[in-house]
């Protein structure tokens, strides 16, 4: 599978926003919601007619009944394909949505990373950005960007909506990454980032309190949220 690069992600970016990609979710799902309305609809109406024909004479209700099972099953198995269908398409563009919001929150945050916190006295030389680590062929760890040079090395996860689990996630990724670049005789220090589209102010606090940096989306550009008094980057 070709995935986007970041250069690409931006490119797609262009004139699409977060409400236009939210919107078409909600037409899907709105879309979703009338067809389950039409299929009730249907029902009550063969139940219905089910109700009337029971009221004809014995000699009619066998084959009367027997006629509104078949109606009834064929209804059934017509609704059954089509809530099929209905989920398969929901599912296929909700995960469609959730990559690309994925790749265009990266595109935004990715950017001009080591400029942004040279305002902090980091002087990072190089950034890769969804980077992997592998020991033996085995998969260590994935990365959204990582920063470094000589002295640091800054591992930054990005979210389209940064939630505490996240941040939790984030915390056991630079632990593996300790011991991962300490087998390897590397052992300058590590700094953790997160980053989000949407990032509620208890989540941010949450981050913070952790020792991570938070960067957030203000206007259309992304900036290292204001650090609470006394706050200090936790160093692994």
């Amino acid at each position: 599978m070709k995935y986007m690069t970041a250069e690409e992600a931006a490119e797609a970016a262009r004139g699409l926003t977060f409400e236009k990609v939210w919107a078409a979710l909600m037409e899907s799902r709105q879309r979703m919601e009338e067809t389950r309305q039409e299929m009730k609809e249907s029902h009550q109406e063969t139940k219905r007619w089910l109700k009337e024909i029971q009221q004809e004479s014995s000699r009619q209700m066998k084959e009367s009944q027997l006629e509104a099972q078949r109606r009834l099953d064929e209804t059934h198995r017509k609704n059954e394909k089509t809530i099929a269908d209905l989920k398969q398409e929901f599912s296929k563009n909700v995960g469609g949505i959730s990559n690309t919001l994925g790749l265009l929150t990266e595109a935004m945050f990715s950017p001009e990373l080591d400029k942004k916190f040279s305002e902090y006295g980091y002087r990072f030389e190089t950034q890769a950005n969804n980077k992997t680590f592998k020991k033996d062929q085995q998969l260590v760890a994935e990365v959204d960007s990582v920063l470094e040079n000589n002295e640091y090395v800054m591992l930054v996860e990005i979210k389209t909506k940064l939630a505490v689990e996240y941040v939790n996630q984030h915390l056991e990724r630079i632990v593996t990454m300790r011991h991962y670049m300490d087998a390897r005789g590397d052992y300058r220090k590590i700094i953790g980032t997160v980053a989000g589209g949407i990032v509620s102010e208890s989540v941010q606090v949450y981050a913070q309190n952790k020792g991570l940096f938070v960067v957030v989306q203000s206007g259309n550009a992304a900036t290292i949220a204001d650090t609470p008094q006394g706050f200090k980057v936790r160093e692994w």
